[in-house]
């Protein structure tokens, strides 16, 4: 038989998504599980290589499911009889082993789900993933992580609240997180990092902020470091990356959120107050719809526990469908790009520089 004759060779089959399971807490909330399931059906519309283990009442979500094709197509439902409520201690929500929270996180530390994502409560949810998930090994504390709007695009700040005391350890730990969180989940190759201190002179700030940035500098992720940054750096976008203790950066959130509110409802009274007002409003609709978009607290809902043994994603209560979905992509980013295998490499490499640095005992 001639060459020209001889069939061809069959193409290659394109590479198969790699199935995964994300753990949701499906009573966590303020209106759930409404919200929640509505929230993965838009999910698994985007990425239909997921797989959701819905935690919490069997009795409620099935006819949800029922109501929502692609969710339940996407789901199964893993009966929990209890709910940790929004005013439950940590210390009370330990003992709740049947809660659905719980549960959701049980089946990461199991290896039945990869990740968990909760709209509850946030002390409740912290603890038990201490707990249950403990953290990665060489890090002392995990951090609380979430994308914020600026002048230059999305920038990372942490921590957020979990930790309200840290040392020079915790801050530089919080760094490499941060870098690792800003290379997954915004794409960046090479995010700066800023230390959040009362001024960017080198010689401003206590022992523990300056002695974190000279271990910065001299670290593997020295050439990305900034360097000080101050409060107005964070809405200017200075930096991909600010760092920083719990305290100030919860203090920094939610006074971030307020001054944005504050302009929202200024705007809104403004453009209401006469009718050539009304008629500015009309002018400049397209440009305030675009600024609405981009400031979307939707866009940036999920908040990240970094430096666990495994994926926490934690939604604010009150989103919606859409939040929550935004939340879920966090949770499947941090999942398909491997982020807590990365931060093992990068751990390695910074633990070798500060011990050649200083002894354990001088960086905290």
């Amino acid at each position: 038989m001639s060459e020209a004759l001889d069939p061809e060779p069959a193409a290659p089959e394109p590479p198969q998504a790699e199935i995964f399971t994300l753990a949701v807490d499906a009573m966590g909330g303020d209106r759930a599980p409404e919200v929640v399931v509505n929230g993965i059906g838009i999910a698994a519309e985007r990425h239909p290589e997921a797989k959701f283990l819905l935690v919490g009442d069997e009795a409620r979500l099935l006819p949800l499911l029922l109501a929502n094709k692609r969710a339940r197509a996407a789901c199964t439902v893993l009966h929990a009889p209890d709910t940790i409520t929004g005013d439950c201690k940590p210390t009370a929500a330990l003992r709740q082993r049947q809660a659905s929270m719980r549960l959701a996180i049980d089946a990461v530390a199991e290896g039945r789900a990869q990740g968990v994502v909760s709209a509850g409560n946030t002390g409740a949810l912290l603890a038990l993933s201490k707990v249950v998930l403990k953290t990665l090994p060489g890090i002392d504390r995990p951090a609380m992580a979430a994308i914020m709007p600026s002048a230059r695009g999305d920038v990372v700040m942490l921590d957020l609240g979990a930790n309200v005391a840290c040392d020079s350890r915790n801050l530089v730990e919080f760094a490499l997180l941060g870098d690792m969180f800003a290379r997954t989940v915004l794409g960046l190759t090479a995010p700066t990092i800023g230390l959040l201190n009362v001024g960017s002179e080198e010689l401003k700030g206590d022992d523990r902020v300056r002695r974190a940035a000279e271990i910065l500098r001299r670290s593997h992720i020295g050439n990305q470091f900034y360097g000080f940054v101050e409060g107005h750096d964070i809405p200017g976008g200075t930096t991909d990356v600010v760092v920083t203790d719990g305290f100030t950066g919860n203090v920094a959130l939610k006074t971030g959120e307020g001054a944005l509110k504050l302009a929202t409802d200024l705007l809104r009274q403004i453009f209401s107050s006469s009718l050539s007002a009304k008629l500015g409003y009309l002018l400049a609709k397209p440009g305030l719809d675009q600024m609405k978009l981009w400031l979307d607290p939707r866009r940036y809902n999920g908040a990240v526990m970094l430096g666990l043994n495994g994926v926490v994603v934690k939604s604010h209560g009150g989103t919606d469908a859409e939040g929550f979905a935004h939340a879920t992509d966090v949770a499947i980013d941090m999942v398909v790009h491997r982020f807590n295998d990365r931060i093992r490499e990068g751990l390695g490499r910074l633990g070798e520089a500060m011990t050649e640095q200083y002894p354990l005992a001088a960086v905290r």
